[in-house]
């Protein structure tokens, strides 16, 4: 009995050595192994007195997107690019693919009206000879192009369909940065994909826009809601299922998604969508103004207590601004009592409204604020663009000529040049080649400034002509002719 109790009694003391050892080895090391440590666990639900925190619900924001948008695949013929100076002496050495070669294309659309008509971007759309309509219900269509508005990127077409899901406009001016927002579309043909994102920056200028006459109006939407290739066209939507853009283009060096996204405001995109259905064509109102952005720069170097609004560098003669009594050197803070942060986004407001629509300016002069109301004609007919080019440039080239706009300049980085306007079929222009909206910048190596510089240098020169330029998205070109 005692040498039980002897033996229970070591064993014990033994026990209590081992698990004081034991302690102190793992004190501060909890990660080694223990077989009979439990991972303190509670369920994920809810529990009074903890924090919570809960994203925004978009399922029913991304079933009206995908309901409405759908994809568009497109089939073009590859050209021989005209800007090639080349061409004719590859043609003479046989390097040169003989006939066309069939592309394919795809891109987003967006449903705006149940009878077919679709709002997508002009870059999908541009040149394709077949364009073929798939809606979410994996049904396909013929689509034909109502009409397209290249300084806004954007095009009208529709499928002979009827009842067809839309989707509602929103109001793009009542946006906020933060705000959460759907990128819907159909990326690497990936149909119906729904990304996520927040309005991260409003009225970007990118300068990508190419129209013919390099005066593209640019006042993006950016958000960091992933997209891609095959994007294009589809919809921004807000949380309300809503229509508040229209994707358009990514900032990327690969050509793939890294980081930003940018979208066509709504509200241009419903100006824009109502002309195109009703006339095919888009007519918007013209102010008259050559707009400037503030910076600290600026503001220092012209003595200005705000970097707020746009600047007035210039007005143009006979113009709607010039009439209202709009001044060069006016700060303009506001249009229809909306505040005005750069260029882009004032000239985003204007292209929203028709010619003999009234807007009111809110502006600064002299340090003190002025309210003006302007009412807006038709670009057509505003004086600095009327035709100022003499008979004898017409009747000799088969072309009319006008001034390089002033952003235009600036954003090629060009100092002088005249722009063509206008080309006859059969002229001496458009024989060699040369496209409307190229800028003629030298003639046999002289620089270009006017219309009466083309005129002396041409005048009774009867050998060969070299003429150099550049189009408005910067490709450069040369021809040469017989004058």
């Amino acid at each position: 009995m005692k040498r039980l109790l002897g033996t229970i009694a070591v064993a014990f003391v033994g026990g209590m050595l081992a698990l004081g050892a034991h302690s102190i080895l793992t004190n501060g090391h909890q990660d080694i192994y223990n077989p009979g440590y439990q991972l303190p666990a509670r369920f994920a639900s809810y529990s009074e007195g903890m924090p919570q925190v809960v994203g925004p619900d978009l399922t029913a924001a991304a079933q009206k997107g995908v309901r409405a948008v759908v994809h568009i695949n497109t089939t073009y013929q590859q050209k021989p690019s005209y800007y090639d100076y080349f061409n004719d002496l590859r043609d003479f050495f046989g390097d040169r693919q003989q006939g066309t070669q069939a592309l394919m294309g795809s891109g987003s659309g967006v449903i705006v009206d149940p009878d077919g008509y679709i709002i997508t971007n002009n870059h999908v759309v541009d040149e394709a000879t077949s364009i073929k309509v798939t809606l979410d219900n994996k049904r396909s269509y013929d689509a034909k192009v109502i009409g397209t508005d290249p300084k806004t990127d954007l095009a009208l077409i529709r499928i002979d369909v009827k009842n067809l899901p839309t989707i509602a406009f929103g109001n793009s001016d009542q946006l906020r940065l933060g705000e959460w927002v759907l990128a819907v579309g159909n990326p690497f043909n990936l149909n119906s994909t729904v990304t996520a994102g927040i309005v991260s920056a409003m009225a970007r200028n990118l300068n990508i826009i190419n129209d013919a006459d390099g005066t593209g109006i640019e006042s993006f939407i950016q958000t960091d809601a992933v997209v891609n290739k095959g994007n294009s066209g589809g919809a921004l939507v807000n949380q309300n299922g809503e229509l508040i853009g229209i994707t358009a283009a990514i900032a990327s060096p690969s050509g793939l998604y890294a980081g930003y996204s940018f979208a066509i405001p709504v509200n241009l995109v419903k100006k824009v969508y109502k002309d195109l259905k009703v006339s095919g064509q888009v007519h918007r109102g013209y102010i008259g103004v050559d707009f400037q952005n503030i910076d600290n720069e600026f503001a220092v170097s012209n003595n200005l207590k705000e970097t707020d609004g746009v600047y007035v560098k210039q007005v143009f003669s006979g113009s709607s601004a010039e009439k209202a009594g709009v001044k060069s050197k006016d700060i303009i803070v506001a249009i229809d009592n909306i505040a005005i942060d750069g260029p882009s986004q004032a000239q985003e407001i204007v292209a929203t409204k028709n010619p003999g629509d009234k807007i009111k300016i809110s502006l600064v002069r002299d340090n003190k604020p002025v309210e003006l109301n302007v009412v807006l004609m038709d670009k057509q007919s505003a004086p600095e663009l009327a035709n100022t080019n003499n008979s004898a440039a017409l009747d000799q080239f088969g072309a009319s000529f006008k001034p390089v706009p002033e952003n235009l300049k600036a954003k090629l980085g060009l100092r002088s040049g005249i722009q063509v306007d206008e080309l006859k079929e059969d002229g001496l222009l458009s024989s060699a080649g040369i496209k409307k909206g190229f800028i003629i910048t030298r003639v046999d190596k002289k620089p270009v400034s006017s219309v009466n510089d083309l005129m002396n240098m041409l005048q009774n020169k009867d050998s060969g002509i070299m003429v150099e330029g550049i189009y408005p998205n910067g490709m450069r070109a040369y021809y040469a002719f017989a004058n």
